[in-house]
């Protein structure tokens, strides 16, 4: 007979939100991205082991800090960017780009596709920029798991920037519709204005709520 944990070492998805501060539909998007390991009990229910979320936990401690943040108004509320990029030159380059742009923006870090699913499901951001290649899950596993229908982030904006080719990326899958990408180098203009497009059209839905 199969050994199974005790019920104190396990806990179900809202057990796990709870603990984890997030909601059960993004602790679901982590165990289906293998952010989480879970098993599935004889009713099909999910069940994450107590030690894999307090180590996520333990995890998070130092990591959810903004690189920048913008100062922000009742009237003006920051755009929230995640950058997912292993490259430290091209962090701090990305950086430098967002401190110049003239509307508030707290940008985020993630260095490869398991850490942007964590950050995507603790802050909520409002536009992801992703690289692909990445060591660990890669970009296309992340945007994958974020466009699956029934993830709960179907609308997020998700931009991505690559130095592959248009034919390398069709040949490793393709990108999930709906994603826009910036092929190295980068033309840092083009993607302020489209971001900037992006927190008008936010400011207007805001407005009218």
């Amino acid at each position: 007979m199969r050994k199974t944990p005790a019920n104190a070492d396990v806990m179900t998805t809202r057990e796990a939100g709870e603990a984890l501060g997030v909601a059960v539909r993004t602790v679901q998007l982590w165990v289906e991205a293998g952010v989480l390991p879970a098993w599935r009990t004889a009713g099909g229910h999910r069940r994450i082991a107590r030690s894999a979320v307090d180590k996520l936990m333990a995890e998070r401690q130092n990591d959810l800090v903004p690189l920048g943040t913008a100062t922000t108004t009742p009237t003006h509320p920051a755009l929230r960017l995640l950058l997912v990029e292993d490259d430290p030159v091209l962090l701090r380059l990305f950086h430098g780009v967002v401190a110049s742009w003239d509307f508030p923006v707290e940008l985020f870090t993630a260095t490869n596709g398991f850490e942007g699913l964590v950050r995507i499901g603790e802050m909520r951001p409002d536009i992801v920029v992703s690289d692909l290649v990445m060591p660990g899950m890669d970009g296309f596993e992340m945007l994958r798991a974020l466009k699956k229908p029934g993830s709960g982030f179907g609308n997020l904006k998700l931009l991505v920037i690559s130095a592959l080719s248009s034919e390398d990326i069709e040949a490793r899958g393709g990108l999930p519709e709906g994603v826009t990408c910036f092929h190295k180098p980068v033309n840092y203009v083009k993607l302020e204005t489209l971001v900037h497009k992006y927190f008008s059209d936010r400011l207007q839905r805001l407005a009218g709520a």
